[in-house]
């Protein structure tokens, strides 16, 4: 087991798209993940000193000819000095209207078109109902969408209705960010984050992980996706950008005992939370679900009372497929959170009220650009105002 603080590396590479990349979704022969049960790590490997001051100096360097963490392009911009807020670095984030210039763009602007044509009649709302399909809003949801609007009355017209009853299907902004919960504050908020591979899931954690840093939270990760060396390596680069300790193992450990002892350390050090990397294979992988099942078990077994919150990660741009990624990991791990990432890469924006009506999950962050700064709270208003802006 490795403990440390990574040194300042590039851009960790983030998993590439295409047969054989590092974190392409593929099944990988002669990994099964080993149902031990047991309440402790492997043994030989050694847990965390609770009284070390100072991470081990013999850290290796992950991959340094990666390429940008979100979009895979060498001409990505930097992101944000670690741990800094926007504010502190004079480096302000993008905004949610931001995020959504390729959707205002896209189905919308088709959208706002087609009231604009001229009399609103039968065949108006057809092709209401298509661009809402092409848009990700989904066949049967659409439909309902349209059929609600038709019969309302509403002062600023049928696309005034159209809005209203898109807004519908989102809940109420939560008070105040997003924050994990943590009903003993003697103990960390423990957040695992699932997803499959591509999405950029790594990147994510390394953006919330930034933002909770930046607010002074003792931040603690853990490289549970054991079955990918590549995916501990980015998560060590990350976290050696963010100046943030990673508890990992070696590649094909138990993730159950690299969890427990990221939560020991937790606890030995008084950090406030701990965000686990999970594997990111096919959602069909039975084994992989059986996994995400005894990291769990674990969790309740080590901190007794502390239910982990689990966001799980969905590309935008994978629009309807990734939605049945995201009830297939609810099935078999309750979601309590949906972080949507390359947001501003798709003209498709329709996806989130897909979620909302299919999961009854709220999307609590979303991914509007390339640097750790880009990360937003997800506010349901503020949404609706700038696709419709």
């Amino acid at each position: 087991m490795f403990w440390r603080r990574s040194r300042h590396e590039p851009a960790p590479e983030e998993e590439a798209a295409g047969p054989g990349a590092p974190g392409q979704a593929v099944e990988e022969p002669g990994v099964e993940a080993a149902e031990s049960g047991a309440s402790s790590p492997d043994p030989g490997t050694s847990s965390p000193d609770p009284g070390a001051s100072s991470p081990d100096p013999g850290t290796s360097s992950p991959d340094t000819g990666a390429s940008d963490p979100d979009r895979g392009g060498p001409d990505a911009s930097p992101a944000t000095a670690p741990g800094a807020s926007p504010e502190s670095s004079g480096e302000p984030g993008a905004t949610i209207a931001d995020g959504l210039q390729a959707s205002r763009r896209g189905f919308m602007a088709r959208l706002h078109g087609i009231f604009r044509a001229g009399p609103v009649d039968e065949a108006t709302w057809e092709e209401v109902e298509e661009t809402l399909i092409a848009g990700d809003v989904g066949a049967r949801l659409a439909m309902d969408v349209v059929a609600r609007a038709r019969a309302r009355r509403d002062q600023g017209g049928p696309e005034a209705a159209v809005r209203a009853e898109l807004a519908r299907l989102l809940p109420a902004a939560a008070t105040g960010p997003w924050r994990p919960g943590r009903p003993d504050p003697s103990l960390p908020a423990v957040v695992l984050v699932v997803g499959v591979n591509g999405t950029g899931k790594t990147t994510s954690i390394a953006k919330i992980a930034a933002r909770f840093a930046g607010e002074g939270d003792r931040v603690i990760l853990a490289a549970a996706d054991t079955f990918r060396a590549a995916a501990i390596e980015q998560l060590e680069t990350w976290a050696g950008r963010l100046d943030l300790p990673v508890v990992a193992h070696k590649a094909g450990a138990d993730p159950s005992a690299v969890v427990f002892d990221a939560l020991d350390a937790a606890v030995a050090r008084g950090a406030d939370v701990v965000i686990v990397d999970t594997a990111g294979r096919l959602h069909t992988r039975h084994n992989l679900m059986e996994e995400l099942t005894k990291i769990r078990r674990t969790i309740d077994r080590r901190l007794p009372g502390v239910t982990p919150e689990v966001l799980f990660v969905l590309d935008a741009t994978t629009g309807q497929n990734g939605l049945a990624q995201a009830k297939a990991f609810h099935e078999a791990t309750v979601l309590t959170g949906i972080v949507l990432t390359k947001l501003d890469s798709t003209a498709k924006g329709g996806i989130v009220f897909a979620i909302e009506q299919a999961l009854a999950v709220p999307v609590v962050f979303a991914g509007v650009g390339e640097r750790v700064v880009d990360l937003v709270d997800f506010d349901p208003a503020s949404f609706v105002e700038a696709l419709f802006a």
